[in-house]
C-alpha cells in the first residue's frame, strides 16, 4: 500500500504529471481572448512623440473594443501598467470613457517599473480568478518623450544611511548594466554580438510581416521639423536598424563612461512610446461570450535580488516560477526576456541555461524599444503571436525590474 502511494505522488509530481496538468482545459481557467499592441516608436522623433499618454491610452481600448467586439459594459476593471506618469490612472479613467467604456467600468494604475504590463495582466487575471470581477483589460503603457523613471533628488539621508542596498536604489539603469558587466565578466563584444542579433531578428520579421497581427496602426498628429502639424498614421515599429551588425556597433560610444565602458545606445534598450494590452475572462465566460480563446494564463510571480544588479532579475524569477509548476526550461517553446541591456541579457541567457533560439525569437527590447509600462503586455502579446504562428505551445515572459526584483508570467497558447 505503501508502495503503491508513493508511486502515486511521484506519478504526480513528474514533469509530465506538471505539463498535463498545465495545459489541461477547465471552466475555471482565466484566458486570453485578444491581445494587441501599438507600433513601438522612437521617444522625441517617432510618429507617437507628440500623443498623448490618454491619447494612446484610447487608441488601444477604442480599437480593443472595436476587435473583441465584447459588450464594453461587460468589462469591469481596466488595470494600467506604466512608470513614469503620476496622473496615469485620471488618463485612463478618460480614456476608457472615450473608447466607449461606460462608467461602469473601472480603471486603476499601477507601476511596478519594467514589469508594469505583465504585472497589470497578473492583477487583473487574480481578480478574475478570485471572483471580484469577471471580465477585464491588462494594458501597459508609456510615453517616455515626455517620461522616463530617473529620480529628480536623492532619497532622504535617514534612510539611504541606514543600508548600502538602500542607497543603490538610487543608481541609474546603466550604471547597474555597468555592475552587471564588471561583476560578471560580460564583455562588450559579447554585449554587441547579442544586441546584433536582436536587431536582425526583429529586422527579418518586420519583413516577414510577423509582426501584422499585432500591431494596432494608430491615427495621430505629429509636428515636423518645420514646426507643421500633419495627420499620419503609425503601422510599425521604428526603431529597428536594417543591417546592423556586431562591427557596426562596436563603433557606437560608450554611453556612461563614468560607470564602466561596455554599455552603449546600440547594445542598450531604446527609449520608447507604445503600449500593449490584454482582453481576459475565465474559459466559461469566454465560451458564453464566444470570444475566441487565445491563451491561457498560468501564472506568475515575483523576486528580489540586490538592486545594484538588478537587470539579471529572470534569474531568480524565471527558476521560482518552473519550480511552482513543476516544470523546467526543456518543457518551454518561447521565452521572452526584456531586453533592458545586453549585459543583462546576456548574463541572464547564460546562467539560466537559455536556447538562445528560443529567446526572444523576432528581437527584443534593443531593437525594438523598451516603453517601460508597457513592454511586460507587449512581450506577452509578441509572445503569443510567434506560438500561433509556428504552432508552439508554452510562452514564458520576464522582466527585470527596477530597484531589484524580478516577474515572470507563464502562458498557454490554444489558437
Amino acid at each position: 500500500m505503501a508502495v503503491e502511494r508513493l508511486g502515486s505522488i511521484l506519478k504526480h509530481l513528474s514533469p509530465s504529471s506538471s505539463l498535463s496538468h498545465i495545459t489541461s482545459k477547465n471552466a475555471d481557467d482565466i484566458v486570453i481572448t485578444l491581445a494587441l499592441r501599438t507600433p513601438l516608436t522612437k521617444a522625441r522623433k517617432g510618429g507617437l512623440k507628440d500623443s498623448s499618454l490618454e491619447y494612446i491610452s484610447f487608441a488601444l481600448l477604442d480599437e480593443v473594443r472595436k476587435r473583441s467586439n465584447i459588450d464594453p459594459a461587460l468589462v469591469e476593471d481596466i488595470c494600467l501598467g506604466n512608470v513614469s506618469d503620476g496622473k496615469a490612472a485620471y488618463k485612463l479613467r478618460a480614456s476608457a470613457l472615450a473608447a466607449g467604456f461606460p462608467n461602469t467600468t473601472s480603471c486603476s494604475s499601477l507601476n511596478r517599473f519594467c514589469s508594469s504590463g505583465l504585472k497589470a495582466v497578473a492583477d487583473v487575471a487574480h481578480a478574475i480568478s478570485s471572483g471580484s470581477i469577471e471580465v477585464g483589460i491588462a494594458i501597459g503603457v508609456e510615453q517616455m518623450t515626455i517620461g522616463g523613471d530617473a529620480l529628480e533628488k536623492p532619497f532622504d539621508e535617514k534612510v539611504t544611511s541606514r543600508s548600502q542596498e538602500a542607497a543603490d536604489c538610487m543608481q541609474p539603469m546603466g550604471w547597474t548594466s555597468e555592475n552587471v558587466s564588471r561583476d560578471f565578466g560580460i564583455t562588450r563584444e559579447e554585449m554587441d554580438k547579442y544586441a546584433a542579433e536582436s536587431f536582425r531578428r526583429a529586422e527579418q520579421a518586420q519583413k516577414d510581416g510577423l509582426f501584422d497581427d499585432e500591431i494596432v496602426p494608430i491615427k495621430t498628429t505629429v509636428q515636423g521639423p518645420d514646426g507643421e502639424w500633419k495627420e499620419i498614421t503609425v503601422s510599425k515599429d521604428d526603431g529597428i536598424r536594417p543591417g546592423t551588425t556586431a562591427e557596426s556597433l562596436s563603433k557606437i560610444r560608450v554611453a556612461f563612461p563614468q560607470w564602466g565602458p561596455t554599455t552603449t545606445g546600440g547594445n542598450a534598450s531604446q527609449v520608447t512610446d507604445g503600449a500593449a494590452a490584454v482582453l481576459l475572462m475565465k474559459r466559461s465566460m469566454a465560451i458564453k461570450l464566444g470570444q475566441p480563446i487565445m491563451a491561457k494564463y498560468v501564472g506568475s510571480t515575483v523576486a528580489g535580488l540586490a538592486p545594484r544588479i538588478m537587470g539579471i532579475g529572470p534569474t531568480v524569477a524565471i527558476p521560482k516560477l518552473l519550480a511552482q509548476h513543476g516544470i523546467t526550461l526543456a518543457d518551454i517553446d518561447v521565452v521572452e526576456v526584456n531586453e533592458a541591456f545586453a549585459s543583462m541579457a546576456v548574463y541572464c541567457r547564460d546562467t539560466l541555461g537559455l536556447d538562445w533560439a528560443k529567446m526572444n525569437p523576432r528581437g527584443g527590447a534593443i531593437a525594438l524599444g523598451h516603453p517601460l509600462g508597457a513592454t511586460g503586455a507587449r512581450q506577452i502579446v509578441t509572445g503569443l503571436s510567434e506560438c500561433r504562428k509556428n504552432g508552439k505551445k508554452l510562452l514564458l515572459t520576464s522582466m527585470c525590474i527596477g530597484t531589484g526584483m524580478g516577474m515572470a508570467g507563464l502562458f498557454v497558447n490554444e489558437q
